[in-house]
């Protein structure tokens, strides 16, 4: 059995999206997975489930959702191995409020390869590492009206999927168990 996470884009944010994460659970599990535990409310699950490409355990939980509640989320999912390169690659050694430091997610990694403009130029005080499966922003001041997160946004599109540092920390522990 192999340790996945799932972590699910733009649930659980408005009205619209909504679901609980005892029905997340129960949904991936129906899906033939196992041990779902869920953390937050923000769509993020850990799971057993057997050794399988994860963009096929992504689709096959994008339509478990589109089932059972009725709507679209896009879906990346990690095992643990690549879970705890993404940990071990963040280098933003500025970075020191886990709530300020995102991880951007994508299913296809060679999709980052798009972020390198973003990497060139400078975004003081915020900043931009790209590793081999994911993207790290550093935004001291505000998420929220960070320039360059908008960038990244408009860079990668559809598909990406963020969680502060002090999630991805929370995560990898979690399937360390």
């Amino acid at each position: 059995m192999t340790s996945w996470v799932a972590l699910l884009r733009g649930i659980n944010v408005g009205k619209a999206k909504r679901i609980a994460m005892a029905d997340l659970r129960d949904l991936v599990e129906a899906a033939g997975f196992a041990d779902a535990r869920t953390l937050l409310n923000s769509g993020n699950v850990v799971f057993k489930g057997p050794r399988a490409q994860a963009p096929r355990v992504a689709a096959r939980l994008e339509k478990a959702i589109e089932d059972r509640v009725g709507f679209h989320s896009d879906v990346v999912v990690l095992d643990a191995a690549t879970l705890a390169t993404i940990v071990a690659e963040q280098t933003l050694s500025q970075a020191d409020n886990p709530s300020r430091l995102l991880v951007a997610f994508v299913q296809d990694a060679t999709r980052l390869q798009a972020l390198s403009a973003l990497t060139s130029r400078s975004w003081e005080p915020e900043a931009i590492a790209v590793g081999s499966r994911a993207a790290y922003i550093w935004m001291p001041d505000s998420i929220v009206d960070s320039v360059l997160m908008d960038a990244v946004w408009r860079t990668l599109g559809a598909g990406v999927t963020t969680r502060n540092w002090a999630t991805v920390q929370k995560l990898h522990a979690m399937m360390r168990d």
